[in-house]
């Protein structure tokens, strides 16, 4: 059976092992490690991140994301469990260090739960990373907390406002942040109308996030697109046709844009495709930002890779 990045679900929950965190990342793979694809057979120390300029600094085309980290699985409850489950503190750790060996120095943080102190772990064992967090709440206090380079308004919030026509509360939130100082303020959606609305109207904004999967469409728009009826699980509808339109959207404005679940939370059976989709789609000023969930296999070294092979850039 083809292997996704949820599917370890199925055997996993039959190994006796499955309440135990694997004591290293890659764990072993049917037929033994090693030699089986470009993956594997690549050393770790060829496998470098590739950086582009955003604002001041060099940030990676890979940033970290950071809902597995507290089980936001966007699958089920049951895979969310898994995951805040595996991920101890001291695994997070783990993972994150990892990545700063490919050369991945971008971490999207999100204000909530455990994650500021994780993060504070992190910097206490030596480790360096540009925070491009997303805003939920109070601004004024994510900024206190953390101190990041860059904001994007949470594309929740955005698309909320977007419905209830209410988007100068959003223009409002990136107004606070860049008087906040945060050098870098952007608007985060699912919809690609929002942000193509933004650009549209010139917003004192850097830089734009958005989902490759629109996930927001209302039950009406849902209906109309199935033939009147209506799956489960509504608000997590992933539509294979969606991501060239948010990679459309990206390609209109000569500002960074951020892709973020170009993996559709798990649903893309191919990296390799999703990351070759991506990064030939986008500009080359732009990023992607995936989670992370190395419980089957090496996740780390796999996205760094495809990152590498597919997102460099010339000159």
């Amino acid at each position: 059976m083809p292997t996704t990045r949820r599917s370890f679900l199925t055997t996993a929950a039959l190994s006796a092992g499955f309440a135990g965190a694997a004591p290293c990342l890659l764990a072993q793979r049917p037929g033994g490690a090693g030699g089986r694809g470009p993956v594997d057979s690549a050393p770790d120390s060829e496998i470098k991140v590739p950086k582009v300029k955003f604002g001041k600094v060099e940030l990676s085309r890979f940033v970290v994301g950071s809902n597995p980290f507290n089980g936001g699985a966007h699958y089920n409850s049951i895979l969310g469990t898994v995951m805040r489950e595996w991920y101890t503190p001291a695994k997070v750790l783990e993972v994150m260090q990892r990545c700063a060996q490919f050369g991945i120095n971008a971490y999207n943080y999100v204000h909530m739960d455990r994650l500021q102190a994780d993060w504070e772990r992190f910097l206490a064992e030596g480790g360096q990373m540009h925070l491009v967090a997303q805003g939920i709440d109070d601004p004024a206090v994510l900024v206190k907390a953390v101190r990041p380079m860059a904001v994007w308004v949470q594309g929740e919030r955005t698309d909320n406002a977007y419905r209830a026509g209410r988007m100068e509360t959003i223009r409002d939130y990136c107004k606070k942040l860049r008087d906040l100082g945060v050098a870098m303020v952007g608007v985060g959606s699912h919809i690609p109308e929002v942000l193509a609305l933004v650009e549209e109207q010139g917003w004192d904004v850097d830089f734009y996030a958005g989902c490759v999967y629109n996930r927001r469409r209302t039950p009406e728009e849902l209906r109309k697109l199935m033939g009147g009826e209506l799956p489960e699980m509504p608000t997590e509808v992933y539509l294979q046709d969606d991501p060239p339109r948010m990679y459309r959207v990206f390609r209109q404005t000569k500002k960074p844009c951020f892709a973020f679940k170009i993996m559709g939370a798990g649903r893309v059976r191919s990296a390799e495709a999703a990351f070759k989709l991506a990064f030939q789609s986008m500009k080359p000023n732009d990023f992607v930002v995936v989670g992370l969930f190395p419980r089957a296999k090496d996740e780390v070294k796999e996205n760094a890779y495809w990152t590498s092979r597919y997102g460099a850039v010339s000159g």
